[in-house]
């Protein structure tokens, strides 16, 4: 019982720092997004993320991302030190709701973190890490179609197109 009241009250947090909004460059992340995990991710820039509220802890996010010139495009973000492959380092990690050909570095991506789905976890296997992105992606979409949540697509933060 204690255990729940502990992650409410984390997750409370969490939402009281929600919608974020960050921008940056795409920089070269661990190579391991498309290749591993059938899931590519934009990271960004160091700086991003040192600004990032101590409130958003590791975990699965969602919310909207743009790159210059592109649609709005759901998205769904890993922030953390990634346990399964042991990271000396904090990442965001945004993984864009759509397929683009080719890599994404030295984009300027625009993101606005809307929610907070889960905390960060170790998998057994990499098949377990697959299948959770997969449910990951799947809550994220049913959220994205609530009404609450469509005004950030047209949000001024994103560039008009």
């Amino acid at each position: 019982r204690m255990g729940c009241e502990v992650k409410s009250e984390a997750a409370g947090k969490i939402r009281g720092k929600l919608p974020y909004y960050a921008e940056g460059l795409v920089v070269k992340g661990f190579g391991r997004g498309s290749k591993e995990l059938g899931f590519p991710t934009a990271n960004f820039e160091e700086k991003v993320i040192d600004e990032l509220p101590e409130e958003l802890t590791s975990g699965i996010y969602w919310g909207y991302a743009q790159l210059q010139n592109s649609p709005v495009y759901g998205m769904v973000m890993s922030i953390g030190w990634n346990p399964f492959y042991n990271n000396e380092k904090r990442t965001m990690e945004t993984h864009i709701l759509h397929h683009f050909d080719g890599d994404l570095y030295g984009e300027h991506l625009k993101v606005i973190i809307v929610n907070y789905i889960r905390p960060e976890l170790n998998f057994p296997d990499l098949q377990a890490l697959k299948d959770a992105i997969a449910n990951d992606i799947s809550v994220s979409k049913k959220e994205m179609e609530m009404e609450q949540y469509q005004k950030f697509t047209s949000d001024k933060f994103f560039t008009s197109q």
